[in-house]
């Protein structure tokens, strides 16, 4: 029986080596990997002394820094099967995105995705660039560019929140999937026919996933503009006046 268990968790627990969001170690060929290092490295350095500047200015908002690298090393560690044999998870770096700006998620979504590596065995050190483009740029960038033009079209903060981390999840899995298809094209079809292959593969699980993510986030972001007002208005998500009118501004943190 503990064999057998033990099995069972080994199937469970075993990196997919195509068909998972987080793409395996040593899984893509090398000039891939060195590609995406190259392309996301800029990225984590500007994000690096985004979050310096900020923490510089504000040392208090190093406790919701640290939340928001939890909460997406906890959404993000969760590995769901799907029916078609893959398997797909929530990011979680959609309130990052909204609270500290695309930049600053780029550092702390890599960060995420490195000790995932080591300590969990989901994705790896030679595939690393390729995720952290994927959850860690991708996601964050859309997370927040949605955030900001629903609440400059006059959406509520909830709604924006949602479609926020809900389409920033769904883009990191396109990217994935864009990914996964530039490096091994269809014999027949080329890149076209494998990015379908593996857009359809994840769409299953991830759409829904994308939802319950959204929702959670709501949750969470509700639950800071509760509890932490103070840092929320150091970050620019809303102002004391607006607080006092009981709105959200536009205005979040770059």
């Amino acid at each position: 029986m503990k064999l057998a268990a033990f099995t069972l968790a080994v199937i469970l627990l075993l990196p997919k080596p195509t068909y998972a969001m987080h793409i395996m170690e040593g899984f893509l060929p090398l000039p891939w990997a060195v590609f995406w290092t190259v392309v996301s490295l800029p990225f984590v350095v500007h994000g690096v002394l985004s979050i310096s500047k900020k923490v510089a200015h504000n040392p208090e908002l190093k406790l919701l820094l640290g939340v928001s690298g939890a909460f997406a090393f906890v959404l993000s560690a969760l590995k769901i099967p799907s029916v078609t044999g893959s398997s797909s998870h929530p990011t979680g770096v959609g309130l990052g995105a909204v609270l500290f700006g695309p930049t600053a998620m780029s550092v702390i979504g890599t960060i995420v995705l490195f000790f995932q590596a080591l300590l969990l065995a989901h994705g790896g050190l030679t595939t690393l660039g390729a995720n952290a483009f994927a959850m860690a740029i991708v996601g964050p960038f859309v997370a927040y560019g949605v955030y900001k033009v629903s609440r400059g079209m006059g959406i509520n903060s909830a709604l924006a929140v949602f479609l926020a981390a809900a389409l920033g999840n769904l883009l990191t899995y396109v990217t994935t999937s864009a990914q996964l298809a530039l490096a091994f094209p269809a014999e027949v079809g080329g890149v076209l026919a494998s990015l379908t292959k593996f857009l359809s593969i994840f769409a299953v699980t991830q759409i829904p996933l994308a939802i319950s993510e959204g929702l959670l986030t709501v949750i969470i972001f509700n639950f800071l503009l509760a509890y932490s007002p103070r840092e929320l208005t150091l970050l620019k998500i809303f102002s004391l006046q607006d607080k006092r009118k009981g709105s959200v501004s536009s205005d979040a943190g770059a």
